[in-house]
């Protein structure tokens, strides 16, 4: 049994415990891979699970803007490569001093020794003209996209093959490479491999380049910049009492109540500071 018919045969709405906590694993251990590649090759049946798990991402309009272009070919791969080399010696020259000096020591990409390379493209035309959900936000089919990769990485992970985003490229020299049309837009050029080990930690984490940002410094509650959820439970009541006096539109504060939460008609909302 496939893990799509897995899939298919037990849609209770439910994950066990094991199941859960195999999801929170795989969010936790993704890595973005450099290094550690080995010989071993990618079933095509393998790649083929991953491929297709990038496949059920969601997408903006249902339009499923993106096409991927595997790459096993040496020649291919070295051609790129010495994009990645011109791209990264400009990239090195705007650092100084012991930051040049890290840059330059980091290894930013796996290119040659990744048995596969995958460049994943968003076709922006892809369901017409009108697209359904993209009228106000046009960019929701590269977020799409990248929804796409995000599953592609998860999925990796979970069958053990490491995935390293090379972003340090021309794309428009790699669509060259590649013979990718005009139109089509290119969104990460990938290497897959299975690896010795995965790292306890991200590469730059580790090298001392960034510390990751507490959570809590990165949560807002109603409004930018308020960091304290405050009386929760009465949040909760206010909040339902605004849409049943939006539904029933018996008072001034339900209507002024119909825009924006928390900001009036006359006035704009207020940010703390």
């Amino acid at each position: 049994m496939t893990v799509r018919q897995d899939v298919k045969s037990a849609c209770s709405g439910k994950f066990s415990d094991d199941e859960r906590e195999a999801v929170y694993r795989v969010i936790f251990e993704r890595r973005d891979v450099r290094r550690n590649f080995v010989r071993k090759p990618i079933a095509d049946e393998v790649l083929a699970r991953i491929l297709t798990a990038a496949h059920h991402a969601g997408s903006v309009g249902f339009m499923q803007p993106w096409d991927f272009v595997v790459i096993r070919q040496r020649a291919t791969k070295r051609a790129v490569k010495q994009l990645f080399t011109q791209a990264n010696t400009e990239a090195a020259k705007r650092y100084d001093g012991i930051r040049s000096t890290l840059y330059r020591s980091l290894k930013l990409e796996g290119i040659e020794e990744a048995p596969i390379n995958l460049c994943v493209t968003c076709t922006r035309q892809r369901g017409g003209r009108h697209v359904l959900g993209r009228s106000t936000v046009r960019e929701t089919d590269l977020y799409s996209t990248c929804c796409a990769i995000q599953n592609l990485w998860l999925a990796a992970r979970a069958e053990g093959i490491g995935v390293g985003w090379v972003s340090i490229v021309d794309h428009g020299a790699l669509k060259q490479v590649l013979g990718i049309p005009r139109p089509v837009k290119v969104l990460a050029y990938l290497c897959l491999g299975y690896v010795s080990s995965f790292a306890a930690q991200p590469d730059l984490e580790t090298a001392g380049w960034r510390a990751r940002i507490p959570i809590e410094e990165l949560i807002h509650y109603e409004s930018w910049g308020k960091k304290g959820q405050g009386n929760r439970r009465n949040g909760d009541a206010h909040h339902e009492g605004v849409h049943k006096n939006r539904r029933r539109g018996k008072n001034k504060a339900g209507r002024r109540a119909a825009g924006v939460e928390g900001q009036s008609s006359s006035g704009g909302l207020r940010h703390p500071r």
